[in-house]
C-alpha cells in the first residue's frame, strides 16, 4: 500500500468510523481541509468505502423524492416522527441544523425567522457549526433570536431587528420601519443567501399565542377571515394569500411579497396542527425546500392537494 492509499483509508477510518470531523482529520494528518475532502471522495471512488441505504432510509428517500415531485421542490429532507409533539419539533430543529451547516461557508450571511421551532435551530447551528455563523433577523422579537440557556456555545454573530414583533399602531408600525437601523437589517435580508422560516398553525399551542403576542380571540378573527396558518407571523388563507387585517398593519416582519423574490428559502415545520399552514404555504410558492417529518411529509403527499377546504 503506498503513502496515499494508506492516507486515504485513516482519513476514510477518522471520518466515517471514529466520527471525526473534516477539521480534525486536517489537524490530525497534518494536511489541509480542502486535501481531506479530496481523499474521502477518491475513498468513495476507489470502493474503500462502500455504501448500503438501509431499508428504513431508502423510505425516507422515496418519501422526500415525493413531495419534492408533488411540490415542485428543490429539497425536502424527511426525519422520523416522533412520539410527541415537542419531541417533533426538537428533532426537525435539529435536522434543520444539520442541514443548514452542510451548506454554509465563513462568509455566508442567513436569514432566520421568528418562533420557538427556528429558536431552536438557531441555538443547535450555532453550537455545532465549525465556521462563525452570520444571521439577519426577519421580524422583530429579539428574545427569540438569543441563546438559550442550554447553549454553552453560540458560535454566531447576530443582526437583529431592534424593535418587537407588533405595535400598537399602523403609524408607529410606518415611523419605525423608517429608522435607519432597522433600515439597515432590511437591506441585509436581501443579500442574505439562505432563509430559513418557520410555519405557525392556528392552534393555543403556537408560539404567538403562549407568548402573549397574540390572544385567542385575535386567532378567533383571523380563523373568521379565513387564516389557516402563518409565516413570519403574516396570516394566510388555504391557498397561500396573506389575509389583510388591521393586526397586518402594525406588524414588524419581512413582507410575504419579499420572502417569494428570496433565494434558497427552508421551511422547517412539523405536526398535524400545523399540516393546514404547511401546505397553504406550499401552495403559495414561498418556500424552495421542506425539512419535516415522516407522517406530515405522507399527509402532504398523499392527500390531494385541493381537497383541504
Amino acid at each position: 500500500m503506498n503513502y496515499e492509499d494508506s492516507l486515504i483509508v485513516k482519513t476514510a477510518w477518522y471520518y466515517y468510523i471514529e466520527n471525526m470531523t473534516q477539521q480534525k482529520i486536517s489537524e490530525k494528518l497534518g494536511i489541509s481541509r480542502m486535501k481531506v475532502i479530496k481523499l474521502l471522495e477518491k475513498a468513495r471512488q476507489n470502493g474503500v468505502i462502500q455504501f448500503q441505504i438501509s431499508q428504513e432510509r431508502s423510505h425516507h428517500l422515496k418519501v422526500e423524492q415525493e413531495l419534492i415531485r408533488r411540490w415542485n421542490l428543490k429539497d425536502a429532507f424527511v426525519v422520523p416522527t416522533a412520539p410527541t409533539a415537542s419531541c417533533t419539533n426538537d428533532t426537525v430543529a435539529k435536522a434543520a441544523a444539520m442541514y443548514i451547516n452542510d451548506r454554509i461557508t465563513e462568509n455566508t450571511y442567513i436569514n432566520i425567522g421568528y418562533g420557538d421551532t427556528l429558536s431552536r435551530v438557531l441555538n443547535h447551528l450555532a453550537t455545532v457549526t465549525e465556521a462563525p455563523l452570520s444571521a439577519v433577523s426577519l421580524t422583530g422579537g429579539v428574545s427569540y433570536y438569543l441563546p438559550n440557556a442550554f447553549s454553552s456555545i453560540f458560535n454566531a454573530k447576530l443582526f437583529l431587528y431592534p424593535a418587537p414583533l407588533i405595535v400598537s399602531t399602523k403609524e408607529l408600525c410606518g415611523a419605525m420601519q423608517n429608522e435607519p437601523p432597522m433600515q439597515e437589517i432590511s437591506r441585509m435580508v436581501n443579500l442574505a443567501s439562505m432563509t430559513v422560516v418557520s410555519i405557525g398553525g392556528i392552534n393555543e399551542e403556537a408560539t404567538i399565542i403562549k407568548n402573549g403576542i397574540f390572544t385567542k380571540n385575535d386567532f378567533l378573527y383571523l380563523s373568521m377571515q379565513g387564516a389557516v396558518g402563518d409565516i413570519l407571523s403574516h396570516f394566510i388563507d388555504k391557498d397561500g394569500n396573506p389575509i389583510h387585517t388591521d393586526i397586518e398593519e402594525r406588524l414588524l416582519s419581512t413582507p410575504l411579497s419579499t420572502l417569494r423574490t428570496l433565494p434558497n428559502v427552508i421551511g422547517v415545520a412539523a405536526g398535524n396542527s400545523k399540516l393546514k399552514a404547511i401546505r397553504a404555504s406550499l401552495k403559495g410558492g414561498y418556500l424552495n425546500a421542506l425539512i419535516t417529518d415522516e407522517q406530515t411529509a405522507l399527509n402532504l403527499i398523499e392527500e390531494d392537494p385541493g381537497s383541504l377546504k
